[in-house]
């Protein structure tokens, strides 16, 4: 590897490494927001 494949890998690896970790908040965001009663979504009330 010259150092071009060096630079192109260590971005690649850390632009999949931020995506992935940006899928799984994500995920578990929505997985945890649907286990929140409906009177306590503030977030989805109009007017605040």
């Amino acid at each position: 590897m010259t150092h071009v494949g060096y630079l192109i890998a260590g971005w690649g690896i850390s632009v999949a490494a931020v995506l992935a970790y940006a899928g799984w908040v994500l995920v578990r965001g929505r997985s945890l927001s649907r286990r929140v009663p409906e009177n306590r979504r503030r977030w989805m009330m109009p007017g605040d």
